[in-house]
C-alpha cells in the first residue's frame, strides 16, 4: 500500500462479501491511515463459494468509494503478510464469544509469530 503512516489489515475470506464486513471496513478506514482488505485465497475451513478473483473484484467495486482502501489476496500466514504490509494493527469483526475467543487465540499465536 503506497498509503504513509498507520495500516490496517482486515484479514478474511469474504465468500461472500457482507454490510458487516463493508461496515467494518469503512469503520476501520476512518480510524487508519490505510486499510488492506487482506482476501485469503485458500482456505483449510471449506471450498468457497466464489473464487479468490471473484471475491476480490466484488470487494473492489464495494469499497471503491473508500479512497484509503486497498483489496489484495494473500497466501501463507497472516503474521507474514501483515508485515509485508507495514500493518500495525488487524481489524475483525466477532459475533459471539466463540468468536472472540478464537479470534483471542489467533491474536497470541500472530504476536508470537510477529
Amino acid at each position: 500500500m503506497s498509503t504513509a503512516g498507520r495500516i490496517a489489515v482486515c484479514p478474511g475470506t469474504y465468500d461472500p462479501v457482507t454490510n458487516g464486513h463493508l461496515d467494518i471496513i469503512a469503520r476501520a478506514s476512518r480510524l487508519f491511515d490505510g486499510v488492506v482488505v487482506s482476501v485469503a485465497e485458500g482456505s483449510n475451513k471449506k471450498q468457497p463459494l466464489f473464487t479468490a478473483e471473484e471475491r476480490k473484484a466484488l470487494l473492489r467495486q464495494s469499497v471503491e468509494h473508500l479512497g484509503n482502501v486497498e483489496v489484495v489476496g494473500f497466501t501463507g500466514l497472516l503474521a507474514t503478510h501483515a508485515r509485508e504490509v507495514g500493518a500495525v494493527a488487524f481489524v475483525k469483526g466477532v459475533r459471539t464469544a466463540a468468536d472472540f475467543d478464537y479470534e483471542n487465540q489467533m491474536t497470541q499465536f500472530n504476536r508470537r509469530l510477529a
